[in-house]
């Protein structure tokens, strides 16, 4: 069975979940209402405050999606209660980024300034002119939304210039050697 799928998720104070008979799970916490359509093979159901996901047989699909399931559920929960976040960096001389409204507009070194719209359901805070917080309660919303901030600059591995995350690391690679040239 799976280590992930067979943990129950408990429901904390303050959050409402409703199932579905086809099993569309809705989440109510104080951040949110977060509604996402499940594989109908599985079987969710709520026993004690807890949620458990069971899958119908061992075949490879439902061992697959029974981590997933239950996993899925947990983000869920997880996002209306505390809400996700991820930070970026900017690194470059004259690299910056700022909010004006809610546009985040990017000065990465092209002829023009990157200007990006906040999708719905997330916000973006940029406490200084080289970092940026992105934050909401749908963790595949945030991931997205982030990826593509960093894919308008990825970073570099000679001199390390770009949008990296905080706590990616960069391999920094050795530029030419610097002997004599050919004559």
């Amino acid at each position: 069975m799976s280590r992930i799928g067979k943990m129950p998720i408990a429901i904390p104070k303050g959050v409402d979940v409703k199932i579905d008979s086809n099993n569309v799970v809705t989440v109510k916490g104080q951040k949110g209402t977060l509604l996402k359509e499940l594989h109908k093979d599985m079987i969710i159901k709520i026993e004690d405050n807890k949620i458990i996901v069971q899958r119908p047989s061992d075949e490879k699909i439902h061992k697959s999606l029974h981590g997933l399931t239950r996993t899925l559920v947990n983000n869920m929960v997880d996002g209306v209660t505390k809400g996700f976040e991820k930070a970026l960096d900017i690194n470059g001389v004259g690299y910056r980024a700022q909010k004006q409204g809610k546009k985040l507009v990017l000065t990465l070194g092209y002829s023009h300034p990157v200007e990006m719209d906040e999708p719905a359901g997330i916000t973006v805070e940029v406490p200084a002119p080289n970092k940026i917080i992105v934050k909401g309660m749908d963790k595949q919303a945030v991931g997205e939304f982030a990826a593509k901030i960093r894919a308008k600059r990825e970073p570099e591995v000679y001199k390390g210039k770009g949008i990296k995350y905080e706590t990616e690391v960069i391999r920094r690679k050795e530029g030419k050697a610097g002997g004599k040239g050919k004559k």
